[in-house]
């Protein structure tokens, strides 16, 4: 089954039509419609430098609404639970109060992505906000745990910011200029995972979970009115099938079409015949993609682990700091500031060096660009994190002194981060148009390991203790850590098994 933006397909072949106009508005075959080379105002990478980071401050706007709605209910997971069950919940279900937004996440993305290269990212993504605002005023209103958890499920269902986000980075920019926007739009949720939680637990004691909620839906829904307003459409081949469908309409010469288009055998009829194939072999796209790549199901396993100590920590933490060190839930909210801290100054670091750590080996080697450039960071942040996982799990099972307690939790954000964001800016340049696929697979496997990872800690912890348990996630995580070491040595030559990387 050939995919719809396989570059193997072969291009229509030149019709007789030969005006200087049309030689003008495609570039080499007369029927193939592409940007103009000279300079295109409908080429996402020739937009204004303004305009492009105006799009990745929605991006980051977005990312920070979605974040802050996700964790702004882990401290006061509990309290949620008791008031809609009729009885006290068991952990379980306060876990996966928390966890099942993952669970939807997971979900979510195989239609996203898939739907995003066929019909563009600007629809898709305003439908995945308004479903998200929809589903999140739907919490608000629940009176039963069910329906509480169902809506969570829903929201994470409709995230769009983690697939499209370093998609439509990659649409707008050249490799080089892509680690500052990619640091940014994972700078947002960072931000809010430490606002989340502190505005939550404030609200909470004051005026109640619901309100909690709402604030989140209210955010959601100003996000949506910005996208509406602000956001174009940056998917290069959804822009050029428009040009090109324009152009069919203004010439009358049916043959016009992208390189990424079937060719036409009967005109009109055929493109209509085959409209639905597209989204079919879309959706099946993240599959085919992800197990076509044994560079993207290594990179995938390791990131969903590093992302699945965020949630561990999630779950953990407020237990650590009410049992341990009687803090309130606003106290406890506060002190999730110190994970984003961490997180925060291994965005900086990113930020600062990811693109010159690129630039510097592309030109101590010729000039050849190769994703794998990317990928030193993740390599000190995979074997940095067992050591914070270890001394974090450590210190509450001593039960040391909160400001050691808080510095572990900083440790952590630190080194997750450090070896979380090189890997999507890889998957961005390994992948090129099939990227949203891509991290479709990637943040599928993410979702599911941080939504049943987490559900082991309690048994491991209640058998073993703190120290121990996560001894245990060290050890495991040290298995993984030569895997961005291993694919930046190896990965180019791994990548041309799978036509979907091949150089």
């Amino acid at each position: 089954m050939a995919l719809p933006l396989d570059e193997t397909q072969p291009l229509l072949r030149p019709s007789s039509v030969d005006t200087d106009r049309f030689e003008r508005q495609t570039s080499g075959a007369k029927d193939i419609v592409d940007f103009d080379p000279n300079g295109d105002a409908e080429d996402p990478t020739e937009w204004p430098v303004d305009f492009k980071w105006g799009i990745v401050a929605l991006l980051a706007c977005m990312a920070f609404t979605v974040t802050v709605t996700c964790t702004s209910v882990v401290p006061i997971a509990n309290d949620i639970g008791h008031d809609l069950s009729s009885g006290a919940p068991s952990k379980s279900a306060s876990v996966i109060l928390v966890t099942i937004w993952e669970l939807g996440e997971a979900a979510g993305p195989l239609l996203i992505a898939p739907l995003s290269e066929v019909y563009g990212r600007y629809p898709v993504m305003n439908a995945a906000n308004t479903l998200f605002t929809l589903a999140t005023i739907l919490a608000a209103l629940s009176t039963s745990l069910p329906v509480f958890i169902t809506a969570r499920a829903l929201t994470g269902l409709s995230v769009a910011t983690n697939v499209l986000g370093p998609a439509i980075v990659g649409d707008m920019f050249a490799s080089e200029q892509r680690g500052s926007p990619m640091s940014l739009v994972m700078l947002a949720p960072l931000i809010g995972g430490a606002v989340g939680p502190a505005i939550s637990g404030a609200v909470a004691e004051t005026l109640g979970w619901r309100q909690v909620v709402w604030i989140g839906a209210g955010m959601a829904a100003a996000c949506e009115v910005l996208f509406l307003a602000c956001f174009r459409e940056t998917y290069k081949v959804s822009i050029l099938r428009r040009k090109a469908a324009r152009l069919r309409a203004e010439s009358g010469n049916v043959l016009l079409r992208t390189e990424f288009d079937i060719p036409y055998k009967d005109g009109v009829a055929k493109q209509r015949q085959d409209a639905d194939k597209p989204l079919r072999d879309a959706v099946l796209r993240p599959a085919i993609v992800l197990s076509g790549s044994g560079v993207l199901l290594a990179l995938s396993l390791f990131g969903s682990v590093v992302y699945a100590y965020d949630y561990v920590m999630c779950v953990t933490l407020p237990d650590i700091l009410q049992n341990m060190y009687g803090l309130s839930p606003a106290a406890m909210g506060s002190c999730f500031m110190s994970f984003s801290a961490g997180s925060f100054l291994s965005v900086l670091v990113c930020n600062a060096y990811l693109d010159r750590i690129y630039v510097s080996l592309r030109d101590a080697r010729g000039g050849a660009e190769k994703p794998e450039y990317r990928l030193p960071l993740a390599a000190i942040g995979a074997f940095t994190m067992p050591l914070a996982v270890a001394l974090y799990g450590w210190i509450a099972q001593l039960a040391l002194p909160l400001p050691l307690m808080l510095l572990s939790v900083g440790f952590l954000g630190a080194t997750l981060m450090l070896a979380f964001i090189p890997l999507t800016a890889y998957v961005v340049d390994a992948f090129r148009l099939y990227s949203a696929s891509a991290m479709t697979g990637m943040v599928v496997i993410r979702c599911l390991m941080g939504t049943f990872l987490p559900l082991t800690t309690s048994p491991l912890v209640d058998r073993f203790g703190y120290g121990w348990a996560f001894t245990v996630f060290a050890v495991f995580s040290l298995c993984l850590a030569p895997i961005p070491l291993l694919i930046q040595r190896y990965g180019w030559r791994w990548r041309q098994s799978s036509k979907h990387t091949r150089e």
